[in-house]
């Protein structure tokens, strides 16, 4: 099977409403291409997930900027003043989750587990409306997993079979939501053939990624 995609054929499997998970900090590791590639469609009323929202003028921000989201599920929003607006003014949801939680949130959706234990957030406001749970004296909140129509995902390095090397800290979240998506899509800063990859460097397999499309640099 062919993976290899343009960003039309790409994009056209993201529809209204969905949830999509999309991989990166502070820009760094997002698939910028797909991000472009989305806005040009004008794909709307996206549940995102990711670990940050970056910049107005970067990556996963500029999604925000353009109104295509109704909800947002993130770790901080802080260097993007526009989804803090959003979030203020009651025009985009945004839930704002513990680092740590966050990606074990979605670690746990890959793997297929039903959630998980943390005392991360007890006694705040974290903890509001979930079920809490004690063991030897000391509350847990229980976490449930995330998982996503789609995961957009930036790749350093790709073979023709999807498996995926991530360059230095591109690395960050995207192996996590390439396990966590029904259909995942890796944009690929360079395509190589097979065997071309160590095996001992390969950090997404490619059993897990489905389509693959040619883009531009994640530094």
């Amino acid at each position: 099977m062919n993976k290899i995609i343009s960003y039309d054929e790409a994009v056209s499997r993201i529809k209204d409403g969905m949830t999509i998970m999309i991989g990166g900090f502070l820009g760094v590791g997002n698939p910028h291409g797909l991000i472009d590639a989305l806005i040009k469609k004008g794909v709307k009323d996206l549940t995102i997930i990711a670990n940050d929202t970056a910049f107005t003028e970067i990556g996963i921000g500029k999604l925000i900027v353009n109104k295509m989201a109704k909800k947002v599920i993130a770790s901080h929003i802080g260097t993007n003043k526009e989804t803090g607006r959003q979030m203020s003014e009651g025009e985009t949801e945004v839930v704002l989750v513990p680092q740590g939680t966050l990606a074990e949130q979605v670690r746990a959706g890959g793997a297929g587990l039903g959630g998980f234990l943390t005392p991360t957030g007890v006694g705040t406001i974290v903890e509001e409306g979930k079920q809490k749970i004690t063991i030897d004296g000391k509350d847990y909140i229980l976490e449930l997993p995330l998982k996503a129509d789609v995961a957009l995902v930036g790749g350093s390095m790709v073979d023709k079979k999807g498996n995926v090397f991530y360059n230095k800290t591109t690395r960050n979240f995207n192996p996590l939501i390439a396990m966590a998506a029904e259909t995942v899509i890796v944009e690929a800063e360079k395509i190589v053939e097979v065997g071309e990859i160590d095996p001992h460097l390969v950090m997404t397999p490619g059993e897990v990624v489905d389509y693959i499309v040619e883009g531009v640099s994640h530094e």
